[in-house]
């Protein structure tokens, strides 16, 4: 028997062998997918849907947003930020009902949400755009119908109101935000139930900093209605901080 008959290796044994290591790899791969996409959960980024519309123009029913959840544990919040949060007691009454969705954009969530990056709970948050921060005195509306930070008044762009609307609020408010809460308001002034219609719930209207989950700067579906998410610094510029 020659020396290359002794050390040739049965073609079926290779063939397993080979299939066992592509299965091992397969395993570590899965695994190390899913680690990475828990801590990116976990410490980074989530997705979210809009159930409401609040927050439109900005943000139409059923988009899809990227939330930064450094934000505001690591990344401090400005005025300005769209913010997503937990309802602080009060605000849903009853939350909106599931919305019917394509079955490509629901196939899609359902695999985020099984890596971690999507959550089925997305009409149990709210979200708002942050006009005042922890002490800010916040005050509507002056003769021109504008809302004040601080004495400035805001000339805000983002704003959907009604052809027929004299200030950019219903009702009139004047405001101190307590310490580590947040005043809050929806883009679509008059048809939100933001920081100004819950003065009877347990947090009289405010937000928790606690509760922010994170702040929105991407809308990622659909398609045609990608982009960033401004909070439209020129807005807020010149505000002076808070009691100074």
């Amino acid at each position: 028997m020659t020396e290359e008959s002794m050390t040739a290796e049965n073609p079926a044994d290779r063939r397993r062998r080979g299939a066992l290591a592509f299965l091992r790899d397969l395993v570590i791969i899965v695994i190390v997918a899913l680690l990475v996409s828990f801590l990116v959960k976990t410490f980074l980024v989530r997705s979210f849907y809009i159930p409401s519309g609040s927050m439109e123009n900005t943000l139409q029913i059923d988009d899809r947003i990227i939330v930064n959840e450094l934000v505001p544990d690591i990344v401090d919040m400005q005025r300005g930020d769209v913010v997503v949060f937990t309802d602080p007691g009060g605000w849903l009454n009853s939350p909106p009902p599931a919305a019917d969705v394509p079955w490509i954009v629901s196939a899609w969530d359902g695999l985020l949400n099984s890596v971690g990056l999507s959550v089925s709970d997305s009409n149990d948050h709210l979200i708002k755009r942050v006009i005042g921060l922890p002490g800010d005195h916040v005050t509507c509306c002056n003769t021109l119908g504008q809302m004040s930070v601080n004495g400035v008044p805001l000339n805000e762009p983002y704003l959907l109101l009604p052809q027929s609307a004299q200030a950019v609020s219903a009702t009139s408010f004047d405001v101190t935000v307590p310490d580590d809460s947040l005043w809050v308001m929806g883009d679509n002034r008059y048809n939100s139930k933001d920081s100004r219609y819950n003065g009877n719930t347990p947090g009289k209207g405010y937000v928790p900093v606690d509760n922010v989950v994170g702040r929105a700067f991407v809308i990622s579906w659909p398609l045609a209605r990608w982009q960033w998410l401004s909070d439209y610094p020129e807005t807020f510029a010149g505000i002076p901080d808070a009691g100074s």
